[in-house]
């Protein structure tokens, strides 16, 4: 039973980690600039993302797989947006 509460209660902390950088994308849209974002950074969070799902899908574990996926979609959103406004 802990198990499974310690399980729910991190997946959805992480959940609330995976939207964090929409944080940044709205601080981006309004100052019309992307400079002050490393998406080196993003990038290396992204590759691990990617491992996380493939791992929580290789064990079976839904609690790994759902967190990283959100993080994964907001974090390409994030660099998605990064480099739209490079480009201007």
């Amino acid at each position: 039973m802990a198990v499974s509460v310690l399980a729910a209660s991190a997946s959805a902390w992480g959940v609330l980690m995976g939207l964090s950088p929409l944080l940044q994308i709205r601080r981006m849209l309004r100052e019309r600039s992307s400079r002050e974002v490393s998406l080196g950074y993003f990038a290396i969070l992204l590759a691990g993302f990617l491992l996380w799902i493939c791992y929580g899908l290789a064990a079976g574990n839904i609690w790994l797989v759902v967190p990283n996926s959100i993080a994964l979609l907001v974090g390409l959103t994030l660099v998605t947006v990064a480099l739209r406004l490079r480009r201007r």
